[in-house]
């Protein structure tokens, strides 16, 4: 079903229990047409020669995981993963920040929206999002699933979320470390966002949310990934970091896509959080990634992007403002989209990496051991230009490929990913997107067409019956041939001039992935630590 743009109209919502009721004027599920247009009329954002609408984050362009806090109260004190990710707020600041909220609001232009997250009608969150930015409202409309006008009536609302960036905190008074903040109250089930227009935190909110009510209530894993279904009914997901091919890799016009950035997995299927897709943009062309180029039409944002001089085109190699430049687009401006976005249990799950070392074979398969290992590493490379003070490439670990929105322990995750593997025959793929050939500064990035090559012997087969040989570091199996690939290209130490400086790459590699390691030793199985990389 293609929902295009229906003008939902909801007059039995009310914000009466919010404190809200008194507000100037309420815009409520207003359709996108009528979004742009209050947005234009703002001045919150101009029009691309596309018809998508492009606006600026500010100050913030990406999320500011430090000013992220969980409230501490009964229910969360001794069920959150507490520390430097999710960082404690006491529940009178909570409280008096919400006043101060709602009290802000009372005069203002407020954008509300009804909508949900969970594709699989058991696993629905009904979600009311207030917006006093237009352009936010149609990034909920974009990113969140939309009820019909018959799912309005009645409308039963689970999780408010209060979005405000120009109101800032006082952080002497507010217990906030500075001025902007994203609070997730889990027991009043409230998010208050505030200080930053950053829509990603209206997003990942709701992520971090769904990553506690899931599998600390309903034994669903939460995965940050992306993932699409074949004409055979297989379906495939993908695990990655920013910056390692998630959304490009799943947006297959061969394959359906189910979602591209956050699922769940139950006993009999997959199913995608979102309504929408999340892409980064930096240096997009339409050659490459033709579905997300194509998608970026009259109802899409471009975040924090610039034209070409004299013209209203965009420059995606632009980086003036931000690396982390983005578009925001409903899932059906994808051709081939599922809608319900859900999917069967899968057969094939890729970890991607950026390895900016070049030691990472470009695929590999993953014994139980070895994908359980990865999993809770959850590796890939920053290199020089993506964050302020990186001169050279550094190894990133993030647990189960999503750390910063763990409210649990990562054990927690990665205990029902065993369970998943157990009670399904799935193959789990290592995938290198990074170097090849060296490391950065020295080697090349890996061909997309290789990687794409690549992945589609493995969802086709073609991989079953190839040999394999053991990494000497790593002990991931690589196969020796693969349909459309280079011989050659499959053997990353192949790749290197200086073989031996491969294998110091390589040791130094899994010396890292093992001191990352030393935190969830106490709590990991004999089974996960054979998965570690080993050497003589």
């Amino acid at each position: 079903m293609n929902m295009a743009y229906p003008e939902i109209k909801s007059s039995q919502k009310s914000l009466a229990e919010l404190g809200l009721d008194n507000s100037d004027k309420i815009f409520r599920n207003l359709s996108p047409a009528e979004l742009i247009e209050h947005a234009l009329l703002r001045q919150e954002g101009v029009l691309t020669d596309t018809g998508a609408l492009m606006v600026s984050t500010g100050e913030f362009s990406g999320r500011s995981p430090k000013d992220r806090f969980i409230v501490m109260d009964a229910q969360t004190k001794d069920s959150v993963w507490w520390g430097d990710i999710n960082i404690p707020l006491e529940e009178e600041k909570f409280d008096q920040l919400y006043k101060q909220m709602v009290d802000f609001l009372k005069d203002k232009d407020l954008f509300v929206r009804e909508a949900y997250a969970g594709a699989a009608p058991d696993y629905r969150l009904n979600l009311t999002i207030i917006n006093t930015l237009a352009w936010q409202n149609l990034f909920c409309y974009n990113m969140f699933l939309r009820p019909s006008s018959e799912e309005l009536e009645g409308f039963q609302t689970d999780f408010t979320i209060i979005c405000i960036p120009e109101f800032e905190a006082d952080p002497s008074a507010n217990g906030t470390r500075q001025k902007n903040f994203a609070i997730i109250n889990l027991s009043k089930k409230i998010i208050l966002i505030g200080g930053t227009a950053y829509a990603g935190e209206i997003k990942k909110g709701i992520f971090s949310v769904l990553n506690y009510l899931l599998p600390h209530e309903r034994n669903v894993l939460s995965m940050h990934c992306s993932s699409n279904l074949g004409d055979k009914g297989d379906t495939a997901v993908f695990f990655g970091l920013s910056g390692t091919g998630k959304t490009t890799l799943s947006a297959d016009p061969n394959r359906s896509l189910i979602g591209d950035d956050e699922h769940g997995w139950n006993d009999d299927t997959v199913f995608n959080f979102e309504g929408g897709c999340y892409a980064k943009v930096v240096n997009l062309e339409e050659e490459n990634e033709p579905d997300i180029w194509n998608a970026i039409k009259f109802g899409a944002i471009v975040e924090n992007t610039k034209f070409h001089p004299g013209t209203r085109t965009v420059n995606y190699r632009n980086i003036d403002l931000t690396e982390n430049t983005r578009t925001a687009y409903p899932i059906h401006f994808i051709k081939n989209a599922m809608e319900p976005s859900v999917g069967g249990i899968p057969k094939n799950i890729f970890f991607l990496t950026a390895d900016a070392f070049g030691v990472i074979p470009p695929i590999s398969k993953l014994n139980k051991s070895q994908a359980m290992y990865h999993f809770i590493s959850g590796y890939t490379a920053k290199v020089a230009g993506t964050e302020m003070g990186i001169t050279e490439p550094k190894t990133t670990f993030s647990a189960c490929f999503g750390a910063a929105f763990l409210p649990l322990h990562p054990t927690k995750y990665a205990t029902l990913f065993g369970e998943k593997m157990e009670q399904h025959d799935v193959n789990v793929w290592l995938i290198n997107t990074g170097w090849t050939g060296g490391p950065y500064g020295i080697g090349s990035r890996m061909k997309l067409k290789y990687t794409r090559a690549m992945i589609t012997a493995a969802l086709e087969g073609h991989l079953d019956h190839v040999g394999f040989r053991k990494h000497s570091v790593f002990g991931v199996a690589i196969p020796e041939s693969c349909p459309n690939v280079p011989k050659e290209v499959l053997s990353p130490r192949a790749t290197w001039e200086d073989k031996d400086a491969y294998d110091k790459k390589a040791r130094e590699l899994g010396q890292s992935f093992i001191a990352n390691f030393k935190k969830f030793e106490d709590y990991a199985s004999n089974e996960i630590l054979a998965g570690a990389p080993s050497w003589e």
